[in-house]
């Protein structure tokens, strides 16, 4: 516990990961005395719970892919087994040399981290092991965990991502209940080390808040691959045994495996924490806030995985950046949540930025909007890497890119350049006339601008 001899601080932050760390990061940056509340690790569970320890065994399945279908390339490499101690000792060498430079950046701004699980008790005032901290701003970042269905317990063969993380062995099968980014990544990591994967998704399709246009292609991409999937049926309940897990739906199917792994999205960390008590407004455990991220009490701000919107870690950094600037009085421009990037970093990869076509003739009208898809057969590079895919282009007519859409493999590494085009409201016209280095895949992104700009090239438009 650290001394604060009485303190008051300019920032108290409840919770040390990517939003609350980018807060506190940010505030002293600029000036602020900053205290940093966290009773576990920093780094929250995107560091040590989520994006870099799936993405580390992500890598794993990639390179397990390649030794399997080595011969294709004309290299003739076998795959023998998967060391799943191996797999895991990489992983956390990954997290720990991050968590080290994170403790590293902390001390070096001089942040006063108090280390304890801190509850609100005042609109200034956070207590932690009995010790009270004020602050003439509070900022909550307390995050997010793994949910699960009423009445599904969790434990023994039934986990959630946690509990997989950590899994020293690869099942045979398993069934992952839930077809978003998390559950798709899990099937595709699992797939790549040899089990035999099955989805079950009550919506109608995988990856179900993408472009129609992507989750169908991701669902062909995934079978092709030996995926299974039910889409559109409900959960019905999993009974589990020594050998294995026994799941139902409500239309009367079952399925037998391993494991049951339950990705069915994550809830926001606020009960018992004093935010009711002092006046908060919450839905369904979401701390509500205006779009400049102020609950309405006192100076009390909410940011990362509690706010309503997108559960990712760059949002929560983006908003701690952005809270930091507001109190100390530089009036950035709010954030505006469509214009966040979003990837399933799967095989193959899903990428996007900006409003799906479905959502811009919502708001724009039928009318208004204009479409492109540009396969990625016409891309050197990805016929080098033997990936399939295309990007999509969304554009009001005669008007700027209001969404960028991609699938294939690595097409998340080109998102970057979308999120300038959507979120500098870029006309076709401006990025065709940008040079994208050849052969690469990023050309992609140029060969579909040129399409949608009335000069395709490499495409039969």
């Amino acid at each position: 516990m650290a001394d604060t001899n009485g303190t008051a601080f300019d920032i108290v932050v409840l919770g040390g990961g990517s939003g609350g760390y980018a807060t506190a990061l940010r505030g002293a940056q600029l000036g602020l005395k900053v205290a940093l509340v966290e009773g576990g690790k920093l780094g929250g569970t995107c560091l040590h719970n989520g994006c870099i320890p799936t993405k580390a065994l992500l890598h794993a399945a990639e390179l397990a892919d390649n030794a399997r279908e080595g011969a294709q390339f004309g290299v003739h490499s076998t795959l023998d087994h998967i060391d799943m101690a191996g797999v895991n000792k990489y992983k956390d060498t990954v997290i720990g040399r991050l968590y080290k430079g994170l403790q590293g950046l902390i001390k070096s701004r001089a942040i006063t981290v108090i280390e304890g699980w801190g509850t609100l008790v005042a609109p200034d005032a956070v207590e932690v092991n009995g010790e009270r901290i004020t602050g003439r701003n509070i900022v909550l970042g307390t995050g997010s965990y793994a949910r699960s269905l009423p009445g599904l317990d969790i434990g023994g063969r039934v986990m959630t991502s946690d509990q997989a993380l950590t899994l020293d062995w690869v099942p045979k099968s398993v069934i992952v209940l839930g077809g978003g980014v998390i559950g798709s990544e899990f099937a595709s990591v699992w797939k790549s080390f040899g089990a035999d994967v099955t989805i079950v998704e009550a919506l109608p399709h995988l990856v179900p808040n993408e472009d129609e246009a992507l989750s169908k292609a991701f669902e062909r991409a995934f079978r092709k691959r030996g995926i299974n999937f039910s889409l559109g049926v409900r959960f019905a309940g999993v009974t589990q045994s020594d050998d294995g897990v026994h799941v139902s739906l409500e239309d009367g199917k079952t399925f037998d495996a391993d494991l049951l792994l339950v990705a069915v999205g994550r809830g926001p960390t606020t009960s018992g924490l004093g935010y009711a008590e002092q006046g908060l407004t919450l839905d369904r455990g979401f701390v509500i806030t205006n779009e400049r991220l102020h609950t309405g009490v006192g100076n009390i701000y909410a940011v990362g995985d509690i706010v309503p919107g997108l559960q990712l870690a760059h949002r929560g950094f983006a908003q701690g950046i952005f809270l930091a600037e507001e109190i100390a009085g530089l009036n950035p421009p709010a954030i505006i949540e469509s214009g966040i990037p979003r990837v399933t970093y799967s095989e193959p990869e899903v990428a996007s930025v900006g409003l799906t076509e479905a959502k811009a003739k919502e708001i724009h009208g039928a009318d208004a909007v204009e479409t492109l898809e540009y396969n990625l057969g016409g891309n050197g590079k990805s016929q080098i890497l033997g990936t399939a895919g295309f990007v999509k282009l969304v554009r009001q007519k005669d008007g700027p890119v209001i969404g960028v859409h991609m699938i294939g493999s690595r097409v998340g590494e080109l998102i970057g350049e979308g999120q300038l085009i959507v979120n500098w409201e870029a006309y076709p016209e401006d990025v065709a006339s940008l040079v994208h280095a050849h052969p690469t895949q990023n050309e992609a992104l140029g060969e579909a601008h040129l399409a949608l700009a009335g000069k395709p090239l490499h495409a039969h438009n």
